[in-house]
C-alpha cells in the first residue's frame, strides 16, 4: 500500500473541514476527489502535502509518516489551485530556490525547463507570465526531487480550453510513468478524461468510493451536480 491513510481529520471553527476520513492508495493511481465546495477536498490535500497539520488521524507514504517533514518533500509533490510561486522571481530562480532548499541536483532544473516548454521563458519574472503558464512552473517544480505521489487542487481552475487540455495532457504523462495522482475537480468532463477511481466527499465525510462507471451511474453523481 502507497498510501495510508486512517481517521485523518481537521474541522474549523464552523466546524467545517474533514471528519474522521480513512482509505487507501496503491501505487500507480489516478484518484478524483470531488464533492460540493466546503466538502473538505482542499482540506484533504493540504493534510496529506504537509500544508495543514491534522487534529487527529495518521498518514503514511509508503511506510513514512507525513510528519517526517524531510522525508515528505521526496515522497509527496502538492500543486495548490493557486500557484504558490515568487512572483519577483524568475522561473529559473523560482525552481532553484526549491532545489537548493531540498539539495536536489540542478541538473533536474535544466531537466525541467525542457520537459514543461519552459526554456523560452526562463528569465521571466512568474508576475508577467499567463495562470497556464505559471501552473506548468508549479507543476514542474513539484516533481524536481521525482515524487511518487503527487497531488493537485483543482489543477484546471481558471484555464481556458487550449491550456486545460494541455494540464490533461501533463497528468496523463505523468501517471503514465507510474506515479500515484490524487487531484480534486468540479468537473464532471475532467473526472471522465483523467480518473481510474473516485473519491467523493460530503460535509467532510467519504461517502462514495469506487470506479467511474459505478459513480456516473450513481444517485451521489447526479445529486451532485443537479
Amino acid at each position: 500500500m502507497q498510501l495510508e491513510v486512517h481517521r485523518l481529520s481537521k474541522v474549523y471553527k464552523e466546524n467545517r473541514g474533514l471528519l474522521a476520513t480513512g482509505f487507501n492508495v496503491d501505487q500507480g493511481e489516478l484518484i478524483a476527489v470531488v464533492g460540493h465546495n466546503g466538502a473538505g477536498k482542499s482540506t484533504l490535500l493540504k493534510m496529506l502535502g504537509g500544508w495543514l497539520v491534522p487534529d487527529g488521524g495518521e498518514v503514511r507514504v509508503d511506510g513514512i509518516d507525513i510528519k517526517n517533514r524531510r522525508a515528505l518533500v521526496r515522497k509527496i509533490g502538492f500543486v495548490p489551485e493557486t500557484p504558490n510561486l515568487f512572483d519577483f522571481f524568475s522561473v529559473e530562480y523560482n525552481l532553484a530556490l526549491f532545489a537548493r532548499l531540498f539539495k536536489i541536483p540542478f541538473s533536474r532544473i535544466e531537466e525541467t525547463l525542457k520537459e514543461f516548454n519552459l526554456l523560452p521563458f526562463r528569465h521571466n519574472k512568474v508576475q508577467v507570465l499567463s495562470k497556464g503558464l505559471k501552473q506548468r512552473v508549479s507543476i514542474g517544480r513539484s516533481l524536481l526531487a521525482d515524487p511518487p505521489l503527487l497531488l493537485f487542487d483543482e489543477p484546471t481552475s481558471g484555464l481556458d480550453f487550449e491550456m486545460t487540455k494541455e494540464i490533461y495532457h501533463l497528468l496523463k504523462k505523468i501517471h503514465a510513468l507510474g506515479k500515484t495522482i490524487l487531484f480534486t475537480s468540479h468537473r464532471p468532463e475532467e473526472i471522465k478524461t483523467l480518473a481510474t477511481r473516485i473519491m467523493v466527499l460530503h460535509q467532510g465525510t467519504l461517502i462514495f468510493d469506487g470506479l467511474p462507471t459505478e459513480y456516473f451511474d450513481s444517485h451521489i453523481h447526479q445529486n451532485l451536480y443537479s
